[in-house]
């Protein structure tokens, strides 16, 4: 079957996403063709990934024409530093990029994050392509630009703008990635039937076995529609000025989850659906947000093995991580809410007594 292509409407930052299994396969060709051979590339990845993927993408691009140097990283999320963002700038010194040069990012969403943000900010600038390599990342961060690292006091304080040239979504790298992994990806995708599409959540609820089994029409069709989802946001507000604050549904707490706890402890989709429910169970409260709902979404996630519990942890540590969140106006969180299924409203403030109330009867 041929590849599936989302495009993202930015003008001269336009671009292509490039759904398919074995779409990997073509990385040389498509870049050749955006590029030009004979181009020098870092490809950055992680040692996970690297095991599977990172000598035969490598021949690939070599095949293609390519100078390749490769930069290697520990795996998960406490890689998103300013030690290793620094290591890749040196290793792009040390393989004599210029400005015609780009980065590859190969992995999952540390990865393109942070060899994102090395694109953007190396020689004030240069092109990258994403190769996300879980669900998580195809669906999510290599879409949209935002690239960045954590800091002690926050999960992505750091970072730029910085469109990808090209995201190559092949899905049949998933078979490679831990189960757990595949269920935290599934979070962001049941996010974007929460804030934009009701007939996706459906979809998702009457399909658990087949997305469970990695179904190639299934897995085709969930990356495709959250790709549409986040280039149709993306496209009307790039740099998160109104409408693209929707896709924070759930993050407000759950970021301050991975930072209280540790990044690493919990992965950003177990995190975040966790922050979902109680994002859910405040709209609850505020715009009478249908209680029915809400257990149609633990449900879900229930069934993805995702957690939806926020017992055991501290309202205290996580109100003061919140409000040192990079969506907090004057050190006060703010809170994406639902409406209805598949509709939710721009971040606002809410009082903290409410957000301990509702924190409390969940605990």
């Amino acid at each position: 079957m041929s590849d599936s292509i989302v495009h993202v409407d930015l003008g001269e930052r336009a671009y292509d996403i490039v759904i398919g299994g074995g779409a990997l396969a073509d990385i040389g060709s498509r870049c050749a063709e955006l590029f030009g051979s004979g181009k020098r590339i870092l490809m950055v990845s992680d040692a996970n990934v690297a095991e599977y993927y990172v000598s035969g993408t490598e021949a690939l691009l070599i095949g293609a024409g390519f100078q390749v140097s490769v930069c290697v990283l520990p795996a998960g999320e406490s890689t998103k530093c300013v030690a290793r963002l620094a290591e890749i700038w040196e290793e792009a010194v040390e393989a004599r990029l210029d400005r015609k040069s780009f980065i590859v990012a190969l992995g999952g969403g540390v990865i393109g994050d942070l060899a994102g943000f090395a694109a953007a900010s190396f020689l004030r600038g240069i092109p990258f392509v994403q190769v996300p390599t879980s669900l998580l990342a195809m669906v999510d961060s290599a879409v949209g630009g935002k690239t960045g690292m954590n800091l002690p006091q926050g999960k992505n304080l750091v970072g730029a703008f910085h469109q990808p040239n090209l995201v190559l979504a092949d899905l049949s790298v998933l078979a490679t990635l831990p189960l757990r992994e595949q269920h935290a990806g599934m979070a962001e995708v049941i996010k974007y039937g929460v804030i934009w599409d009701p007939e996706m959540f459906a979809f998702i609820e009457s399909h658990v076995a087949e997305i469970q089994a990695l179904d190639s029409e299934a897995m085709r069709y969930l990356v495709k529609r959250s790709c549409e989802i986040k280039a149709d946001v993306v496209r009307q507000d790039e740099r998160e000025g109104g409408l693209r604050a929707i896709l924070n549904f759930g993050h407000t707490l759950g970021h301050a989850i991975e930072n209280v706890c540790g990044y690493g402890e919990w992965l950003h989709g177990e995190a975040i659906s966790i922050g979902m429910v109680y994002a859910a169970k405040v709209s609850e409260v505020v715009n009478g947000f249908s209680s029915a709902e809400t257990d149609r979404l633990i449900a879900l996630f229930k069934a993805f093995e995702l957690p939806v519990s926020w017992k055991g942890l501290c309202w205290e540590d996580l109100y003061k991580a919140m409000t040192a969140d990079k969506k907090a106006e004057n050190a006060l969180p703010k809170f994406v809410l639902a409406e209805e299924m598949g509709k939710v409203g721009l971040p606002l403030e809410v009082s903290v007594e409410l957000l301990k109330r509702v924190y409390d009867d969940g605990a």
